[in-house]
């Protein structure tokens, strides 16, 4: 009787996989070396001549639909390559530093094909900044209860009145797509979802810094704002599904980022480990070390593999809103112990800005808040078990 040989990632991912991990290598992490070691992004020369290579490698918006200029991988696919896409010192919140192309906000393909070919389009082609706006200073963990920001028809248009906060990259984007209250009485019915304009009167985005340098997020207002109705996105009370759908997809590959720097901090500390050596040892044999790097390479393998079955889950169009949950919570959380332990094990290099662990240490304390804070997800897989 044959042997099994158990799951294997297929060939073609693997050689796509390698070839990221080639260009975050020998491009991306020589450019960051050029700049300092909190610049938001790497030097706009060094951006495109990495970006025109990687689009003549048909390697451009992998995530986004062919049909569309992207490459149509699946959520489980762009989860593989995302663990290595962001293996680099701002790869936390910029993957790749952008040179892998800069995809607009997922609901965009729930809107119609008119909107498709105004706004995602031409993002997909030259790689512009969008914007998502969900959280008010009322909460971002219940959206359903604590969007505020007010719209109203007005004719052709909707008037918009309210504030966001925590809105990565508001300030500098093209277009972004805002969630808003339409009817006060209907509850998870009355949101509605808009596109809206850099440079539209009543729009306002103001950033301000945080923990992490890259995205910085902003400050929004909205006065008397006026948007077409043309620029709603799906029909009116039905921004809630588009919101939900969004942050379920999302948690999976913002999970991989988790893993994947988890894995860049330990290869790290295991380099160091071996060639640092105490009161005449190397740190490799001291059992102290062994053990909390048993303990982290443990911790990013079951990580991962939730955050595979969850992918895995959510391709097949299954409800995955618990395996999402359970992704986010645990690989947020490994993430900032592997780091905290590679940071000890460095010993004061770790703490020095001439590594990215330090940049990793601060950005990692972020994951546990962004995309819903570790209690909110735990609420959510206890209200699955027990219902």
């Amino acid at each position: 009787m044959e042997s099994e040989q158990g799951y294997q990632l297929p060939p073609e991912l693997m050689a796509l996989r390698d070839n990221v991990q080639r260009i975050i290598k020998d491009e991306v992490i020589p450019a960051e070396a050029r700049v300092d070691p909190d610049a938001a992004e790497i030097g706009e020369e060094d951006y495109w001549r990495i970006a025109r290579k990687v689009q003549a490698a048909g390697m451009w918006c992998m995530g986004s639909p062919a049909k569309y200029g992207g490459g149509g991988l699946s959520l489980f696919e762009m989860c593989v390559l995302m663990e290595e896409m962001c293996q680099h010192r701002g790869g936390l919140y910029n993957p790749g530093a952008g040179v892998f192309g800069r995809t607009p906000p997922p609901v965009i393909w729930g809107g119609s094909e008119e909107q498709i070919q105004k706004y995602a389009v031409p993002t997909l082609r030259n790689g512009t900044y969008t914007f998502f706006a969900i959280t008010e200073p009322s909460g971002g963990s219940d959206p359903a209860g604590a969007i505020q920001c007010r719209a109203v028809r007005d004719g052709d248009h909707y008037v918009l009145n309210g504030q966001k906060i925590f809105i990565s990259r508001a300030h500098e984007a093209e277009w972004g797509v805002v969630f808003t209250r339409t009817d006060a009485s209907a509850g998870r019915g009355g949101i509605t979802a808009f596109i809206i304009e850099k440079g539209t009167p009543g729009f306002t985005a103001k950033p301000f810094k945080t923990l992490r340098t890259s995205a910085l997020p902003n400050v929004v207002h909205f006065e008397d704002c006026r948007v077409p109705v043309a620029q709603r996105l799906g029909p009116e009370g039905g921004g809630l599904t588009l919101c939900m759908d969004l942050l379920t997809g999302l948690r999976f590959p913002y999970s991989a980022c988790n893993v994947g720097i988890g894995v860049a901090a330990l290869k790290m500390a295991i380099a160091h480990a071996r060639q640092r050596k105490t009161f005449g040892e190397l740190l490799a044999r001291r059992q102290a070390i062994q053990w909390m790097i048993a303990d982290s390479e443990v911790e990013l393998r079951a990580a991962r593999w939730l955050i595979w079955e969850g992918a895995w889950k959510s391709g097949r169009k299954e409800d995955a809103r618990m395996e999402a949950s359970i992704a986010k919570l645990y690989s947020s959380e490994v993430l900032g112990r592997v780091v905290d332990r590679a940071v000890q094990i460095h010993g004061g290099y770790g703490v020095s800005k001439e590594f990215p662990l330090e940049r990793w240490y601060r950005e990692a304390r972020i994951r546990r808040i962004g995309e819903g804070p570790s209690e909110v997800h735990r609420m959510v897989i206890a209200r699955n078990l027990l219902r």
